[in-house]
């Protein structure tokens, strides 16, 4: 290993281990962090408080583990910035659903066969288009007995003001603008025949038209899950997945492994992310959620949040149950 003099002193000034170092080394080569000298400087300062944290949080015995993932070598701020304008914080535009206030006991659409793997939107503020898509793909399989990936990257290009839509690409945007833009285009490509690309280049492109959406994936309705509710969100869940809006920017949140998340998480919403379930893990009541930020993070790409009215006043973990919202399909 070759360290500048700027690491040389970091490492003086913390009295790291070469276990530590190695540590480190490892996390660079799995996550093929590039760096110069001065860049690896504060990123390896950055990685020593989170490790630090981690070892901390850890010795609390929570009912959740955090662990290094891609985003180790961010403090608070970066994480934030990472974050910016993923999720439009508006007013829900669509319509409750006044369904019979009955739920199963527990509930889970990955095992059902409803949810597809695990997506990474990279470095692109397109969490709202993840979301839409998941909620999409959940609702097609349960009508039509067939899981497809539909096209994130369509709703990217193509939902926005120009071309019709309310959205705006990698700057954020809503699940019911874009389940109402799948409606007034029929429907939806799948991810091969328009495959996402903005996590690379960090911006949208052009609206393709060259794919043909799939039948049946025309959005008649979108429904809104009445706010602040379990009763109500597990009663939509007990019949499909359903997107949400979190509060994500918590550093407990940004390093987190397993278990089910109780650590502090507000109701400031900033990111968009997909329920496909819910149960029971040792005692600890939790949803299951649907992130995408690949499989590096948390639980192969999900986390298990707390479930019960004493988070938030009722609100629901980091915000949860404040503004859900799922497809009805033609």
């Amino acid at each position: 290993m070759v360290f500048n003099c700027f690491v040389c002193l970091l490492l003086t000034s913390l009295a790291v281990s070469a276990d530590f170092l190695q540590r480190f080394e490892d996390w660079k080569d799995r996550f093929e962090y590039m760096h110069d000298g001065q860049d690896m400087y504060h990123v390896l300062k950055k990685w020593y408080h989170n490790d630090k944290h981690i070892e901390s949080v850890n010795s609390m015995n929570e009912t959740y583990v955090l662990g290094h993932n891609q985003f180790s070598g961010m403090d608070r701020d970066d994480f934030r910035k990472y974050l910016i304008e993923q999720y439009s914080d508006r007013k829900l535009g669509g319509m409750y659903e006044n369904l019979p206030m009955s739920y199963k006991d527990s509930i889970n659409w990955v095992d059902q066969g409803a949810v597809t793997p695990v997506k990474d939107q990279g470095q692109c503020g397109s969490c709202w288009s993840f979301s839409t898509t998941g909620a999409l793909e959940g609702a097609y399989y349960i009508k039509n007995d067939e899981l497809l990936s539909f096209s994130e990257q369509q709703l990217v290009d193509c939902d926005n003001l120009r071309n019709g839509g309310r959205d705006h690409g990698c700057n954020g945007g809503l699940m019911d603008n874009a389940f109402n833009w799948i409606g007034k285009n029929n429907g939806l490509c799948t991810e091969t025949d328009y495959p996402y690309v903005s996590g690379t280049t960090t911006q949208p492109g052009e609206c393709e038209k060259t794919c043909s959406v799939v039948s049946e994936s025309d959005v008649n309705k979108a429904y809104d899950v009445k706010p602040s509710s379990d009763e109500e969100m597990m009663t939509a869940l007990s019949q499909q997945p359903v997107s949400i809006a979190i509060q994500a920017d918590q550093r407990d949140f940004q390093l987190y492994k397993s278990g089910v998340f109780t650590g502090n998480c507000g109701t400031e919403l900033d990111h968009g992310v997909l329920v496909v379930g819910y149960d029971s893990e040792d005692s600890e009541d939790y949803y299951l959620v649907k992130n995408s930020w690949g499989e590096t993070w948390g639980e192969s790409g999900f986390i298990k949040l707390g479930r019960g009215k004493q988070y938030n006043n009722g609100d629901g973990q980091c915000g949860m149950l404040l503004q859900g919202s799922y497809p009805v399909l033609e």
